[in-house]
């Protein structure tokens, strides 16, 4: 993350640089005498409306984005209880507000002090994100905060168990292995995301972001709690949890829309 977020600032450094040179080049105008007949307002009004008409029209770019999360994709390399994917997109609706979207499949093994077990499903996401920050020039960069909505469908297999011995002194029970199987579980939840994404290359995006969740439902197995939702994350630290995902992505411009300068109202006297 440390060597991102140099790199990002990095790119805001090199962008600040451009605006600053493209302000300090002026275009030089002649003016000349005005012909004999013609008043010099009038020239000076034909010049003014020359110099107007001669700034660029600003276009921002409307369309879809989608990517993958190198979080969940990578996880699985050092982390041999755990195998996941997840596609994300979002869409341009208006200046400040985008569509969004997360698409999962996570394959999760966890084990408890009695209980081992493993949790395999689906998930999907949907909501919106709202982009806080102001653009330069052509820049194209996102600080967001967002709502979404998520819905999982998965299984439970319970792998083994303990039997808890109220009497230490026959020592610890061995786990009892189980395998059972249980199927058509779900779970729902709401979450406040919060993230960035920068523009390292030509509709090349990358970001990282993270989500504050809240559990409203689930189905649990008949005889043990689910101990991981898949999109969800970890459920045994009550009905609150924590996500965090790092993003590449790739933007479809679809269509353009001319930006209106704010006009300052004149205050009456």
């Amino acid at each position: 993350m440390k060597h991102m977020s140099k790199y990002f600032f990095s790119i805001c450094l090199l962008f600040s640089f451009i605006c600053i040179q493209a302000q300090e080049t002026s275009t030089t105008t002649t003016l000349k005498e005005p012909a004999k007949g013609k008043k010099k307002s009038e020239t000076s009004k034909t010049v003014t409306e020359t110099i107007t008409d001669s700034v660029p029209v600003k276009k921002d770019r409307y369309g879809l984005r989608v990517g993958v999360d190198l979080f969940k994709l990578t996880k699985g390399l050092y982390d041999k209880d755990y195998k996941g994917i997840e596609f994300v997109g979002d869409f341009r609706l208006t200046k400040n507000y985008y569509l969004a979207a997360e698409l999962g499949i996570e394959d999760k093994t966890t084990d408890d002090d009695r209980l081992n077990s493993t949790a395999t499903g689906t998930y999907i996401k949907g909501g919106f994100d709202y982009n806080m920050y102001e653009n330069w020039l052509d820049m194209e960069n996102l600080i967001t905060v967002g709502l979404r909505a998520g819905f999982s469908t998965y299984s439970q297999q319970l792998n083994s168990y303990k039997i808890y011995n109220s009497n230490p002194y026959w020592g610890e029970q061995p786990p009892i292995a189980d395998g059972q199987k249980y199927t058509g579980l779900t779970a729902a939840w709401t979450e406040v995301t919060a993230g960035m994404k920068a523009k390292v290359f030509n509709n090349v995006f990358v970001g990282f972001g993270v989500q504050l969740k809240l559990l409203l439902a689930k189905k649990d197995p008949d005889n043990f709690e689910s101990l991981y939702i898949p999109g969800f994350n970890r459920t045994y630290d009550g009905s609150f949890g924590i996500g965090f995902n790092y993003t590449v992505s790739y933007f479809i411009p679809l269509y353009k829309k001319t930006v209106i300068p704010e006009t300052k109202k004149e205050t009456k006297k």
